[in-house]
């Protein structure tokens, strides 16, 4: 098992790095658009195309944000890829198949990333015909890793602006970028919890 390491490389000065884990549906689309790895809606695939957009307009540092469909990445661009400061994993709800595949691809991780430098974000929370079991199922596991867990509003620009400063944040401070400010200091405060009688998934 090959797992992406948080200290593996040293950092660039001023610059953060950013994998955006964009995990495939259902749903199967043109190959065209297979940079954005095949998005339930065109709405959702805007809304990630605008999301790497406004990370990159948005900040004061430079960003660079990586996209992948699930983990591991491939092993042939190890030397030269950079070193990933924050992982984002997200997952449509709407789609149980990209649940499981986060839940997949959390496994090829190091465990020093579940360190302040892993988060989810979820789309569609809102839609009504997603089940309230599948979001607890996407509560837990953010939970059992310690992990903040964000909510992106698909349906507005406002939405889009929101889901990207709270992940600038995270941002900042998982490369180090923040004085006296630990990524583990800021996934102690904004971490998932759950109720402690719901049970946690193992991943042994």
């Amino acid at each position: 098992m090959s797992l992406l390491k948080p200290f593996s490389k040293l950092p660039a000065l001023n610059t953060a790095n950013i994998l955006c884990v964009l995990v495939r549906s259902e749903v199967r689309t043109s190959a065209d658009s297979w940079c954005f790895f095949l998005q339930l809606v065109e709405s959702e695939e805007q809304l990630q195309q605008n999301l790497a957009e406004s990370l990159v307009e948005e900040s004061t540092f430079t960003v660079n944000v990586r996209l992948a469909k699930s983990l591991p990445l491939p092993t042939e661009n190890d030397e030269s890829r950079p070193r990933v400061d924050l992982v984002v994993f997200i997952i449509h709800l709407t789609s149980e198949l990209s649940l499981q595949s986060v839940e997949a691809s959390v496994k090829y991780l190091d465990p020093g990333y579940f360190l302040g430098k892993v988060c989810f974000m979820v789309t569609n929370a809102r839609n009504a015909s997603v089940p309230s079991e599948r979001l607890d199922a996407v509560r837990k596991l953010a939970a059992s890793l310690h992990c903040p867990l964000l909510f992106a509003e698909d349906q507005s620009p406002t939405g889009v602006t929101n889901a990207t400063q709270r992940l600038l944040t995270i941002l900042k401070v998982s490369a180090g970028l923040v004085p006296m400010v630990t990524a583990l200091h800021l996934s102690n405060l904004t971490h998932c919890t759950v109720p402690p009688d719901i049970d946690q998934p193992s991943f042994d």
